[in-house]
């Protein structure tokens, strides 16, 4: 028999004693509220697949009870080898909905959601006691921290500021805060090397790069991925007239003419389209054989994940500029990183797929 709503909110609170029973503290999320929290956190829930991500890598998987359903969508299916553990999770809700009665069943002492989670759902959750927490990886104005696409003064600090706060949050949540702060510290190494070396080339001489995805979709301004392509030192020919994420022409990519394609690695369809389609033929990158398909630890999402500044920021500006990165191996910066942070080496599950 289903449990009735009061039922759930008795249910909850009663996990809510529980939790207040022992020492408490108060966190503020990235959309700015004040939740308290146990003082030590061992379960959490996460329907934020970015969070699920940063948790792995803090090494605080033993402390998620539950994750998003779509996990293996959100971050495709080779992340299930690389932590085959989250396979044994119990799965329930995604980004803006979740199945309370599972949830209550599941004891969690937080639950993170990501900043746009609907507040009904953050309130109702909240109603039976249960802290939420929601997670950016933006540093976001008043007013535009719930949004998806906010409007930003400055989105290069904005990201920035972000993932140092949003992975110093959860460190802290999850009691790894010497984990987060490494973590930091090793994605902004990465950016650091590329932005050292890339220094003197002027704005002119920068190359010019297209994001493509399905169905002619691609990233302009105002995204982590337009963010990551300057930062590897590309022209994003698509950032003035692209605001966030959205669906162009044939016409128009045609127009642009870019010297360099690049392909997330979870649409390797889209480099056998480029390739073949007689559309794309009269573009430099293609005529040229400059279409790129991203490797997995790259992570061009909208969002920053500290990999993709450490490694994929790195990978990208090797694909423009080779002869000012002939001396770095990504494979072995990528191993590396992997054994540090996953615990595991790095495997290239799609070497043999597209160009690469």
């Amino acid at each position: 028999m289903k449990m009735t709503y009061g039922r759930l909110i008795l249910a909850g609170l009663l996990t809510f004693t529980s939790l207040h029973s022992y020492a408490s503290r108060v966190v503020t999320d990235q959309i700015g509220r004040q939740v308290t929290i146990p003082d030590e956190v061992d379960r959490v829930v996460v329907l934020q697949h970015q969070t699920l991500n940063l948790l792995v890598q803090l090494n605080a998987t033993d402390k998620i009870v539950g994750i998003l359903a779509n996990w293996k969508q959100q971050l495709g299916d080779s992340y299930a080898q690389l932590v085959p553990e989250l396979t044994h999770k119990a799965m329930l809700g995604d980004l803006t909905h979740v199945d309370l009665e599972q949830l209550v069943a599941l004891h969690p002492q937080v639950v993170f959601v990501t900043n746009y989670a609907p507040k009904e759902m953050i309130d109702q959750i909240s109603a039976l006691g249960i802290p939420v927490l929601a997670i950016s990886l933006r540093h976001d104005d008043a007013g535009q921290q719930g949004k998806i696409n906010p409007t930003m003064q400055n989105e290069d600090q904005a990201y920035e500021r972000g993932i140092k706060e949003g992975i110093t949050l959860i460190g802290d949540v999850v009691n790894r805060p010497e984990q987060a702060q490494a973590l930091i510290d090793a994605a902004f190494a990465g950016r650091k090397m590329v932005s050292d070396r890339l220094k003197n080339i002027p704005e002119q001489q920068r190359v010019r790069a297209y994001m493509a995805n399905p169905d002619l979709t691609t990233y302009g301004s105002g995204k982590y991925t337009g963010l990551m392509m300057a930062h590897a030192g590309a022209f994003n020919v698509a950032a003035a007239t692209v605001q966030g994420f959205k669906q162009v022409s044939m016409e128009q990519v045609v127009a642009w003419d870019p010297q360099v394609i690049f392909v997330q690695d979870r649409y390797p369809q889209v480099v056998q389209t480029i390739e073949h389609d007689p559309r794309w033929q009269t573009i430099d990158a293609v005529k040229n054989h400059q279409v790129w398909l991203m490797p997995e630890y790259a992570k061009a999402w909208g969002y920053p994940m500290p990999e993709a500044m450490g490694l994929g920021e790195l990978w990208m500006a090797k694909k423009l500029y080779p002869q000012k990165f002939h001396d770095i191996d990504m494979q072995q910066q990528a191993d590396h990183w992997y054994q540090r942070f996953y615990r595991t080496h790095y495997h290239d599950n799609a070497a043999n797929s597209g160009s690469r």
